[in-house]
């Protein structure tokens, strides 16, 4: 009897949004009957993997012999999940069997789904897959074609993408030169940043989109109050437009995030523009901020860097928005399983929408409301305090008028309201050098706030007499010394002013509940 065969190939397995190297180990006998196993901790996509490859070898012309065939994934004590072990593994058992020499797999990554034809599909996690690569020393890494440009963001790694199992083997087999995959970062960054929404779209609310440039020039969270068709959500779909352009380090992370989920547009290769999710107030909390028995990242990762929309706040079940309290406040979402524990980015830009009241109608002249006070009191009291503690804006946003709606002229395009917000974020950039914990405003704790906000005596007496008489909460007096010091970062003041103060206090409408009669 013949003595087992015996080869390995090396792939990559995601955990988290980082990724690691798997050794994949075949191990080929003539024990009877013949089987194929697979060890290693895989998952329902990993197990089936022996029928796509097995149909994969026959239809690209290899005979396989009837053998007991042994797949260890190491290391063994991680759970692999996923398609991308397919190619690996059929190019093991080839190595095994002799139709590829060992040596030709050393310092090579393979992923890829296969096929039964052969042909090679698209996977998720190629990005940080070809991170580890480089980061662990390996020379190239084959990826499916559709993946490679992808791949090709990292530099320092040869990328060949390539369409079917026999092309591979031909490549390996040094029958046919692998043409490398090249892309040049910067110049696909500032492709992928073209948009076709703009906010001189937005017919009149000058007081919304002055409020939401306000936000994003200081990363502060804001909410939106007002009727049905105001024009709550075209407001903030364009939020993204005015924020600072993503740098390549910032598109690389999202980018990242993206690719883990499989939610990165085929062929797109990078993120270019700032995310903007709005999740359905169906949604449950593991689909918000991540999760499963295989965790994997939620909607607030894949806001990353952007903008996460919650339009019909109330409507969200009240353990779905508790949820949201730790990854607004820590930038980052962690979830702990038995056997492990992963951690997802999730520096984002909250932005909410929401009625005045059930019915809707309670700020528009137009329609008249049919809800009691106490019924509004029960709609409001559906956010809780401690999530409404970490929204800094209050937007009215009331019914448009016809005339305004009538207008042909366009409003102020994004583009120049983005040129203010990036010179108010290089201002703060500037303020916080020294402290690298704030990025921005909104950021600042209580001492911070003290160090860098000194109010002048007028404002100071502005702002007590704005807590007294307008019977703003407590909670509301940081937010206006922080939100007045946007304003004056966007004016170009070096000191809070009473100006900016009277601004930023109107940014509390919630805190004052006029339309409760």
């Amino acid at each position: 009897m013949s003595p087992p065969l015996l080869s390995h190939t090396y792939s990559a397995a995601v955990l988290g949004v980082d990724a690691y190297i798997v050794k994949v180990e075949c191990h080929l006998d003539h024990a009877v009957p013949p089987t194929f196993t697979t060890v290693g901790l895989p998952e329902g996509a990993v197990k089936e993997s022996k029928e796509r490859v097995m149909a994969a070898l026959k239809n690209s012309g290899f005979k396989i012999p009837q053998k007991r065939t042994t797949v260890n994934l190491a290391p063994a004590d991680i759970r692999k999940e996923g398609s991308a072990f397919d190619l690996p593994i059929a190019l093991g058992m080839l190595c095994a069997l002799g139709f590829i020499a060992q040596e030709a797999m050393e310092k090579t990554i393979l992923v890829g789904e296969l096929g039964l034809d052969g042909a090679l599909r698209s996977v998720k996690g190629v990005l940080p897959i070809t991170m580890a690569a480089r980061e662990e020393g390996y020379r190239r890494i084959l990826v499916p074609e559709v993946n490679g440009t992808e791949a090709a963001l990292v530099e320092g790694i040869e990328v060949g993408g390539v369409r079917a199992l026999q092309e591979v083997v031909a490549i390996l087999n040094g029958e046919v030169d692998l043409k490398p995959v090249l892309v040049e970062g910067q110049s696909l960054l500032q492709y992928a940043q073209a948009t076709h929404i703009d906010f001189s779209e937005v017919k009149g609310q000058e007081h919304a989109k002055r409020a939401v440039e306000v936000a994003a020039a200081g990363g502060h969270n804001a909410i939106l109050i007002g009727p049905p068709g105001s024009g709550k959500t075209m407001v903030a779909q364009r939020i993204p437009t005015i924020l600072p352009m993503l740098s390549l380090e910032e598109a690389l992370e999202t980018t990242k995030i993206h690719s883990v989920a499989g939610t990165l547009p085929t062929g797109a290769g990078i993120i270019g523009q700032r995310p903007f999710r709005a999740p359905h107030h169906t949604i449950s909390d593991a689909g918000l901020v991540g999760g499963g028995t295989i965790p994997k990242p939620g909607e607030v990762s894949l806001a990353h860097h952007g903008v996460l929309f919650l339009d019909e706040l109330p409507e969200f079940r009240k353990n779905v928005l508790e949820v949201l309290r730790q990854p607004i406040e820590a930038g980052y979402v962690t979830i702990s399983r038995a056997k492990v524990s992963v951690t997802y980015p999730a520096s984002i830009m909250l932005v909410a929408a929401m009625n005045p009241c059930p019915c809707g109608f309670a700020t528009d002249p137009r329609h008249e409301c049919s809800c009691t006070p106490p019924a509004i009191q029960r709609y409001m009291s559906r956010i809780s305090g401690p999530l409404m503690d970490r929204i800094d804006i209050h937007v009215e946003v009331p019914a448009v008028k016809v005339e305004e709606l009538a207008r042909k002229q366009d409003g102020e395009r994004s583009e120049a309201i983005r040129e203010r917000v990036e010179a108010a974020r290089e201002r703060q950039r500037r303020r916080f050098e020294g402290n690298p914990e704030i990025f921005a405003n909104a950021h600042m704790g209580s001492k911070a706030l003290r160090h860098y906000c000194p109010l002048p005596a007028e404002g100071e007496d502005l702002l007590t007499t704005a807590i007294n008489r307008l019977g703003l909460s407590a909670r509301a007096y940081d937010r206006i010394i922080k939100v007045a010091r946007t304003i004056a970062d966007i004016a170009g003041s070096d000191g809070i002013q009473t100006p900016h103060l009277a601004e930023a206090i109107q940014y509390r409408s919630l805190d004052r509940q006029l339309w409760l009669g």
